[in-house]
């Protein structure tokens, strides 16, 4: 009879992105360099919209805020995973561990939401431009961030316990390169029912409601938009959506390429892959969308540059 040793492990080791010794150096080149412009773009669109009257904006507040969760997002992951491409063993704690899922999935259902939220605004702004002052009032913008921040923190909360009441007692080896669900799963010698139950109510209930707000939203701005008889009139408004919508496509399209998927060796490393663009890639990408396609964004970058250099003149 096969007796599993139910010791409890207090530390846990990551198989990590590459076992290759001559891999790993070049992509601590390539994601220090990305974490680097993510923390630039963020901390510098925050300052920006913080700086330019002409950002204060219940549009431009919203994407302070999703500035703001990337950047925190961003250094949940990726010190510790640039450390451990340096390493030979990539080791971290139970609490640790549990620490990093906590605030990974809080400010991922944060994002999430606030993404959704952001959906809203173009919405009122397109649809309803006459009512958009009254309707996307400070405090209104104030307490649709609150109601993003609190559900994500909360959800985490949830998700986070019934995660790490698993008992993990064969392996300590999570084949990933942070602490997430279906590796964690996969190394349970325990019964999953509850967690599994836990995760899809609360995951999906913030992805299939965020979904639905971003879809509806988006129905009626296209159906307002190719009412709009001028072609500046139509650019105009597409334009003020598509960085939203590209940047929310793509946080989108990585999650449910690295979670919803049959589970295989080959599509393990998808997981990988998918997501490292979408904790990694994706909140560096974000104030670069914003910054290169949206042509407010682009003026007040200019006029800061102006400023800049005739306050040195």
């Amino acid at each position: 009879m096969n007796v599993k040793n139910k010791t409890q492990v207090t530390m846990f080791e990551f198989s990590g992105l590459t076992d290759d010794k001559l891999v790993a150096p070049f992509l601590f080149v390539l994601f220090l360099v990305v974490y680097i412009v993510a923390v630039l773009g963020n901390i510098g669109m925050t300052a920006m919209v913080h700086i330019s009257p002409t950002l204060h904006t219940p549009m431009y507040y919203l994407l302070r805020c999703l500035s703001m969760v990337d950047l925190f997002y961003s250094s949940v992951i990726t010190p510790k995973m640039l450390a451990d491409l340096l390493s030979e063993r990539k080791l971290i704690t139970f609490i640790g561990c549990t620490l990093q899922f906590y605030f990974i999935c809080a400010l991922a259902g944060t994002e999430i939401l606030v993404l959704s939220v952001m959906a809203y605004d173009r919405y009122v702004a397109i649809c309803h431009p006459l009512h958009y002052v009254s309707v996307m009032t400070k405090k209104k913008c104030l307490g649709l961030v609150i109601l993003s921040f609190s559900v994500g923190f909360v959800q985490s909360v949830a998700q986070t316990s019934s995660l790490f009441s698993l008992e993990f007692c064969d392996s300590n080896l999570i084949d990933h390169f942070y602490c997430d669900i279906p590796p964690l799963v996969r190394l349970s010698c325990s019964e999953i029912h509850i967690c599994t139950i836990v995760t899809l109510f609360f995951g999906g209930s913030c992805c299939v409601s965020s979904v639905t707000i971003l879809l509806v939203s988006y129905i009626f701005i296209m159906n307002s938009v190719l009412r709009i008889n001028s072609v500046a009139g139509r650019r105009k408004a597409f334009s003020t959506c598509s960085s939203h919508l590209m940047c929310a496509t793509i946080f989108y399209v990585t999650i449910v390429c690295a979670y919803f998927h049959p589970s295989s060796s080959t599509l393990k490393i998808q997981e990988k892959v998918s997501s490292v663009f979408y904790t990694v890639v994706t909140p560096m990408l974000n104030p670069l969308i914003y910054s290169l396609r949206n042509q407010e964004v682009k003026k007040a970058i200019i006029r800061l540059l102006q400023k800049r250099s005739h306050s040195h003149i």
